[in-house]
């Protein structure tokens, strides 16, 4: 079976996780630094500053890689694949991380990229997830919590069946996992895929690693049992993607 693919263009190599886009001057490192201080308690702390906006930011442990403004040919990349009319990008990426802070250190990154799209008041392009986060869309929490959905989204897809519907996750990818992904009769209820869905995403999370084809899965909070049944690459969004493909059990 097929997946029938739409065309997005594919982002640039070795993409960061976020891209954020504004009109205007970009944000300096010592203005982020104090609204995240500010919002988290920090301290943030610059590393490898330089004066053209790049630096690495470490909190505790957690690192991550800020860019306030791209160069103009690293930006001319970026526009083919974004919808939007900022002229301006900045950027944030992971920094080397291990399975054990690969969760905190992704947190880090989010919310600063959310401090640069408040700051500027500007739109937040979640590279992994294929989605625009403005300023009112980030859910703002302590940087203790981490919810799972704030980072991997769940999709809905044709395919060349018209009988079968593709549902699957973005966002695992950012954590160094595969994505899961169901694919379905037509016709059975959207929510509860889902539902699934994002229970397993959660439940992968937690394990740190991907799951072997042919092994099982408990859902207790679901009531189901998922086996992991196809690894396959797919894209969705453009890129080259790893999928694990799950079936479900009623327990």
């Amino acid at each position: 079976m097929k997946i029938r693919k739409k065309s997005p263009k594919p982002a640039p190599a070795k993409p960061p996780l976020y891209v954020v886009g504004y009109r205007g001057t970009p944000p300096s490192l010592d203005e982020l630094k104090i609204w995240y201080d500010l919002q988290y308690g920090g301290p943030l702390v610059w590393l490898e500053r330089d004066p053209g906006g790049r630096a690495s930011a470490s909190h505790g442990p957690w690192r991550a890689h800020v860019l306030t403004s791209l160069p103009d040919a690293a930006a001319a990349e970026w526009q083919p694949v974004l919808s939007w009319e900022h002229r301006q990008l900045g950027a944030v990426s992971l920094s080397t991380t291990t399975p054990s802070t690969i969760a905190d250190t992704v947190l880090v990154t989010a919310r600063l990229a959310r401090g640069m799209t408040l700051l500027t008041e500007g739109t937040a392009f979640d590279v992994a997830c294929h989605e625009y986060l403005n300023p009112s869309d980030w859910n703002d929490r302590p940087l203790n919590i981490f919810v799972a959905r704030d980072h991997v989204t769940v999709q809905h897809s044709e395919t060349d069946d018209p009988s079968l519907d593709w549902f699957y996750t973005l966002g695992l990818t950012k954590f160094g996992l595969d994505e899961v992904e169901v694919i379905q009769p037509r016709g059975l209820p959207d929510a509860d895929t889902i539902a699934i869905l994002q229970c397993t995403a959660d439940a992968v999370l937690r394990t740190g690693q991907n799951q072997k084809v042919g092994s099982s899965l408990d859902l207790h909070a679901l009531a189901h049992t998922i086996r992991f049944i196809k690894h396959r690459t797919a894209a969705p969004t453009g890129r080259m993607v790893a999928f694990r493909q799950i079936t479900t059990d009623l327990r």
